[in-house]
């Protein structure tokens, strides 16, 4: 019987031994990959930018004074006004690495104050939304909302407050229309997201 339990107890052994060792062997071979793409992309010289996907502010859905009671709100309409003559573009999802190989490793100084600006909007916009949302208006949270979706924002509240509003203002049938975007997000948000719309599907039956 121990004989048995010594050879169970060594091939137990010997298997976490070569399971270590392929790992090991996995993430070496993962590493010298990224220094080699890394290097690649900062040799990488500058390209144009002119052909950006520039996310431009429709400044006429933005309801510079709602809602009145809500103090936040000058702090909403500062950051519009500010990111409304500033390149900004999602850049969500794409590491540092493939944007230098794209676009160049001069540009990725650039590149990062674009995906800031954006990630500033997508959090503005969804705080307005919210704040629109809870004083009554429901309709301009709603603008606000679809547009943030159009730029492929992966805030998932954003998401989940518009599904909201769509069951509420009875058009449950508009939560499809966001499916291809969930879908097409290349975030760590992607999966909760599409998650939130099949809930939300579900809710509305």
């Amino acid at each position: 019987m121990n004989f048995f339990i010594f050879a169970s107890t060594l091939l137990l052994g010997a298997a976490i031994a070569i399971a270590s060792s392929k790992n090991q062997k996995a993430a070496a071979a993962m590493e010298q990959d990224y220094w080699q793409k890394e290097r690649a992309a900062n040799n990488t010289r500058r390209k144009s930018l002119d052909d950006l996907p520039y996310i431009r502010l429709p400044m006429e859905i933005f309801p510079m004074e709602l809602p009145a009671d809500n103090p936040k709100v000058e702090d909403y309409r500062q950051i519009i006004l500010a990111l409304k003559d500033l390149p900004i573009v999602n850049f969500t999802g794409i590491s540092n690495t493939d944007l230098k190989l794209r676009y160049g490793a001069p540009n990725i100084s650039l590149l990062t104050s674009y995906d800031q600006n954006y990630t500033l909007l997508a959090r503005t916009v969804q705080q307005w939304a919210q704040a629109l949302y809870d004083s009554g208006f429901s309709d301009e949270a709603c603008q606000l909302l679809e547009f943030a979706v159009s730029t492929g924002t992966d805030v998932s509240a954003t998401y989940r407050l518009l599904c909201r509003i769509y069951r509420e203002q009875g058009t449950p049938e508009k939560i499809q229309e966001l499916y291809p975007v969930a879908e097409s997000l290349t975030s760590a948000m992607q999966k909760t997201i599409v998650r939130i719309l099949q809930e939300s599907d579900q809710s509305a039956d």
